[in-house]
């Protein structure tokens, strides 16, 4: 085969190259144009094809054309005309040289941009093609623009140069001179949950600050179990240590009563004891750790009202919150103050503080009456006109109890109730009444001419607070003060029980004083307004004067709620008052 035969044969091969779909790997100029195709910019892009002529890229266009012109010049060039003839060899050698020149020239390398270029003033060549990439590194973006040989384009149609990661770099590949001048993002991924993803990906955190996070309150917590642990040990020592002196000290020997006392006999013998002021501590002990508790009946700021069991009687068990330890400690040290014992006032049986080894309860026992409280008794039932003024009589006669103070080596001292009111009074089965809830009473001691006041935060009840106490001028250091804002409070209470009394044709419903003048809950500025303001009182009907009894409750109220405390009558001039009006009425008490 002669030079010209092969050069055309060489052509005419290459031209149908161009047009086919596929390139082969063997003819190396195709190959090269092909992967000047730019490569698809994500992952999951299809893989590349090459397209026909009418497709093809523009430098595979004019490369294609060049070769069409050369090809049809030279078959229109006969070989017999060529050989031999000087004037064909020059056509020849001047086509030869057209192409050769053409593929010279579309054959130039492909400049890019290049990011580590210093010497080349940040510009490289290649055979190959061009590239940018961002990646996303120590929690900054790091750009890099680079040329890539054509040898390291593999696979074809999608290299691995070219592939981007999603979150962490995004490249991109292109084929034409400076086509990697383009600034590149990284998408943000959301943060799945369990992710570690701020350990050493540039986040604030590293291995050593998570390992603190996570040790720090892990070691806290065990700290924490360690010292619980040692005091719930030596509180358990401790408890078990007190009980065993319990046992063996001798003196406790009284602690095992007689298997045929009963509760009547111990308030019995505590009555003709002479002291009058309780049962003995180890005897209130013993009492109170043998109590079984039956059902709750009240409960109030203080705490719960239970209704205990001993020996088959009924006890009412107060139990207290751990955060009034000092009402409670306050009403046991009243409750047993010498000579205190009174029908009309509640019987006071034993306290204890009952430690089971975790928590504390503070127990007070006393008697149980069924009836519950003045407040409880009126709401479900009325009273007659001897039911009323035996509950008159006996709330007055207790407290004038409380009031009095008895002098002698077995003497009481006076004592002020601070907070009487229905709920704080109980009716007993013989519809008497008895006085209780003695947490915030004071006592006066007649020898230092002292106040005995409990250190503690709680204060009366508001709607039945005197004006003076409202309008805070009461003298505290003088325990009559105290006397007569009792006294008003009892005013208050007798015309709740005036109310519900039942003459036969006329009663009303059971009413809280002031009920229409101040809310349920009143403020002291809202009773401070009605009682000293507006020296308002509680309604007393005008048809209780014709009722001798209610008459003389109604005068008996009034001289109760005057707001000088000086002027309002004692306790012990409502009971004799009371006591006369009994018998005029042929009222056994």
């Amino acid at each position: 085969m002669s030079l010209w035969e092969w050069v055309s044969h060489r052509w005419i091969s290459e031209a149908f190259r161009i047009g086919s779909s596929t390139p082969t790997k063997g003819l190396e100029t195709g190959l090269w144009l092909n992967h000047r195709k730019p490569s698809p910019l994500k992952i999951d892009a299809p893989p590349f094809n090459s397209a026909a002529c009418s497709t093809s890229t523009g430098w595979q266009r004019l490369y294609g054309v060049w070769l069409c012109l050369g090809l049809a010049v030279v078959l229109t060039i006969p070989p017999s005309e060529c050989d031999g003839n000087a004037e064909g060899m020059a056509l020849k050698r001047f086509v030869l040289t057209l192409l050769a020149l053409s593929g010279l020239a579309i054959g130039d390398a492909l400049r890019c941009n290049c990011t580590n270029c210093v010497k080349s003033g940040y510009e490289c060549e290649t055979d190959g093609a061009c590239m940018a990439s961002t990646s996303f590194i120590q929690g900054h973006e790091q750009h890099v623009r680079i040329c890539i040989a054509r040898d390291s384009l593999v696979p074809p149609g999608q290299p691995f140069y070219c592939l981007s990661a999603e979150g962490l770099l995004n490249t991109h590949c292109c084929y034409t001179d400076y086509c990697n001048r383009v600034d590149l993002k990284v998408p943000s991924l959301p943060v799945k949950p369990g992710e570690l993803g701020w350990v050493g990906s540039g986040g604030p955190w590293g291995p050593v600050e998570l390992v603190a996070v996570i040790a720090g309150p892990v070691f806290l917590l065990c700290m924490l179990l360690l010292v619980g642990l040692f005091l719930f040990q030596h509180h358990q020592r401790t408890y078990s240590h007190r009980q065993r002196l319990e046992v063996e000290d001798p003196s406790c020997e009284h602690l095992y009563l007689a298997k045929d006392k009963t509760l009547q006999d111990l308030i019995y013998d505590m009555s003709t004891s002479g002291s009058g002021s309780g049962l003995p501590l180890f005897v209130q002990r013993t009492v109170a750790r043998t109590i079984v508790l039956q059902d709750i009946i009240g409960k109030g700021r203080f705490g719960e009202v239970w209704r205990g069991k001993w020996r088959g009687g009924d006890v009412a068990v107060k139990i207290f919150s751990s955060r009034e330890e000092r009402s409670w400690f306050r009403e046991a040290e009243i409750y047993q103050t010498i000579m205190l014992r009174h029908e009309n006032i509640l019987g006071f049986i034993a306290a204890d503080n009952k430690d089971n080894g975790t928590w504390t309860q503070l127990w007070l026992v006393s008697d149980y009456h069924e009836y519950g409280s003045l407040f409880d008794y009126l709401n479900y039932y009325s009273v007659t006109i001897e039911g009323m003024i035996k509950l008159a009589l006996s709330a007055a006669s207790g407290l004038a109890h409380l009031h009095m103070e008895i002098l002698g080596t077995q003497g009481k001292p006076g004592i002020a109730h601070r907070d009487l009111k229905s709920k704080n009074i109980l009716v007993k089965k013989n519809g008497m009444c008895a006085i209780a809830d003695l947490g915030l009473a004071v006592r006066h001691e007649s020898i230092t001419d002292t106040i005995d006041i409990a250190p503690n935060q709680r204060v009366g009840t508001k709607r039945y607070m005197a004006p003076e106490v409202l309008e805070e001028t009461i003298n505290m250091k003088h325990f009559d003060s105290f006397k007569c804002a009792d006294i008003y409070a009892l005013g208050l209470v007798y015309w709740e029980i005036a109310r519900r009394c039942n003459t036969g044709s006329i009663h009303e419903d059971y009413q809280l004083p002031y009920f229409d003048l101040v809310p349920s809950d009143p403020s002291i500025d809202e009773m401070r307004k009605v009682v000293c303001d507006q020296r308002l009182r509680p309604n007393v009907p005008n048809w209780w004067q014709s009722y001798e009894s209610l008459r003389v409750m109604g005068k008996i109220m009034r001289e109760c709620w005057y707001s000088n405390g000086a002027a309002r009558l004692t306790a012990l001039r409502i009971k004799k008052t009371l006591s006369q009006l009994s018998v005029e009425e042929d009222i056994k008490m």
